[in-house]
């Protein structure tokens, strides 16, 4: 494919313009660094409030299903790292085989985190009228916290999906050479990113009980 093909109007060359989405990326990515850093702070705050009402939340979480989508997520780092390191080398097939199972487990992460959403609905633990009574004073805002805050994550990690259908699509027609793979490129800082905030949110709701 020609280099005109690949170039924007707006930037000079092809190096210009892999620095320019580069940037943009992480600016991106800052700002969703000050977003969920709000969240973090809410739940350090709400966390030293109420430790036991915490512990005790933790307890009701399923430590089996987070650790397992813990690995899911850390091994689709690997994979989308290996699918840029296919692309920067040209290599068309291992980057849709590496972008495909990078997809399959970010499916997989979600289906897990879905069924561990209906268990906590089913035990009563969605806050709300329907709480589970009994609970120590200040649940409610721990369970408050890890539906918003791994519902959000969830909801990062689908538009990730979607990104990645369009990468498969783009790399199954030929789109991307060792010239050209920039989208490949910053997906992967966005998809790192998500991870990256995964690692923060699996101690703080699955590990604190002890």
């Amino acid at each position: 494919m020609a280099e005109s093909e690949l170039l924007a109007e707006q930037f000079d060359d092809l190096a210009q313009q892999e620095e320019t989405c580069t940037v943009g990326m992480w600016t991106f990515l800052s700002t969703e660094v000050v977003f969920f850093g709000g969240l973090f702070t809410a739940y350090i705050v709400y966390r030293s409030t109420y430790p036991e009402a915490f512990a005790e939340g933790s307890h009701h979480s399923d430590l089996l299903l987070g650790t397992v989508n813990t690995a899911v997520l850390l091994t689709s780092s690997l994979t989308m790292a290996l699918s840029v390191h296919a692309a920067r080398e040209g290599r068309r097939k291992a980057l849709t085989i590496f972008l495909g199972l990078t997809l399959i487990l970010g499916v997989a992460f979600l289906a897990l985190k879905g069924i561990e959403y209906s268990e906590h609905i089913s035990e009563h633990f969605l806050p709300g009228r329907n709480l589970k009574r009994g609970l120590p004073h200040g649940t409610e805002l721990f369970f408050l916290l890890y539906f918003v805050m791994t519902g959000l994550h969830a909801i990062h990690l689908l538009i990730g999906c979607g990104v990645l259908v369009v990468l498969l699509w783009l790399a199954r027609n030929s789109r991307f050479s060792a010239r050209y793979y920039t989208p490949v490129e910053v997906s992967a800082l966005y998809w790192h990113f998500v991870d990256l905030v995964w690692v923060f949110l699996y101690p703080m709701f699955y590990l604190i009980h002890g």
